[in-house]
């Protein structure tokens, strides 16, 4: 059997989608972890990345009964949701690596002013105060504050890793999103295929 036949196909496909199963269920345990070590206690974020998960692994699911069952119905829906994830990864993992240090920095005093609880984890995690300025009447929950020690502004710490940050968020998007337009195209055409063992007067 050569690997453009039926049953590597298959296999092929298989395996594409346990991986997603994989990292999917990665994501669900990375996020349970954060929460049960107290390292982030923001719900929206950990909500997205739990959401993101399980959405994973309901599109691994799909491709994955498609795939064992060479259900036609399935494979192209799957093939077409793979398909709309992949021009939104891609976009958003090119904007990702596009960024330049201006850009970074507007976009995290955006996100910073925006969400209070990831503020006060990374002011916790970070050990620093404020992110361009502090007042010293506000609360912060660096232990530097709780000691009455001078503390640090956030926003140059962030700044040394938000571009190592970005090009690695950029880079493992851009992977994934080839893995899925080759999803794509395994999908397209082992949906095309024959199965050797079906009634051979059977549609596809």
């Amino acid at each position: 059997m050569v690997c453009g036949g039926f049953a590597c196909s298959k296999n092929c496909l298989c395996a594409l989608n346990l991986l997603y199963t994989l990292v999917s269920l990665l994501l669900i345990g990375i996020a349970a972890w954060g929460i049960g070590f107290g390292l982030i206690s923001s719900l929206r974020v950990v909500g997205v990345v739990i959401a993101v998960g399980i959405f994973l692994f309901l599109i691994a699911l799909v491709g994955l009964i498609g795939a064992v069952k060479h259900h036609q119905v399935l494979l192209f829906f799957y093939m077409i949701i793979l398909l709309l994830v992949f021009i939104v990864q891609f976009s958003v993992s090119c904007a990702c690596l596009a960024l330049n240090q201006e850009q970074q920095s507007q976009l995290l005093e955006v996100g910073w002013n925006n969400t209070a609880s990831a503020r006060n984890d990374i002011q916790r995690n970070l050990n620093c105060c404020g992110f361009r300025s502090f007042n010293p009447n506000d609360t912060c929950l660096a232990s530097c504050f709780q000691s009455s020690h001078k503390c640090s502004l956030c926003a140059p710490i962030i700044g040394e890793y938000a571009g190592e940050v970005l090009r690695f968020v950029g880079g493992i998007g851009l992977f994934f999103s080839f893995t899925e337009i080759l999803g794509v195209w395994l999908t397209y055409r082992y949906r095309n295929q024959k199965d050797p063992r079906a009634n051979p007067s059977a549609f596809l």
